[in-house]
């Protein structure tokens, strides 16, 4: 019982009294400013401002890829021909999920 003590013991001595190594990182890289985007839903038409030319990509909770298409316009809106239930849409890197009733 003692040597199983004495061993814990200085394994948790080891442990705390051994100096950590601590690396500094460089500072991120800045990365180039994009507008905001916006994704919202009324009903079943996708109405999207600041994406002109992005690609618009939405996918069904399964994550299948229902649609895929270019966005023509900073203010684009489209009618969603989809079943009732919930969709995520994806333009540049703003991800949204919407649901359509």
């Amino acid at each position: 019982m003692r040597i199983y003590l004495l061993s814990i013991i200085c394994a948790i001595t080891l442990t705390f009294a051994l100096p950590a190594n601590v690396y500094a990182s460089s500072a991120p890289e800045l990365e180039e400013f994009e507008p905001s985007t916006s994704i919202t839903v009324s009903g079943s038409v996708l109405h999207v401002v600041g994406a002109s030319g992005m690609m618009l990509q939405v996918y069904n909770v399964t994550g299948v890829r229902v649609m895929n298409v270019r966005v023509d316009g900073a203010d684009w809106k489209c009618t969603l021909n989809f079943p009732k239930g919930c969709y995520i849409v994806k333009v540049g890197k703003t991800v949204r999920k919407i649901s359509i009733r």
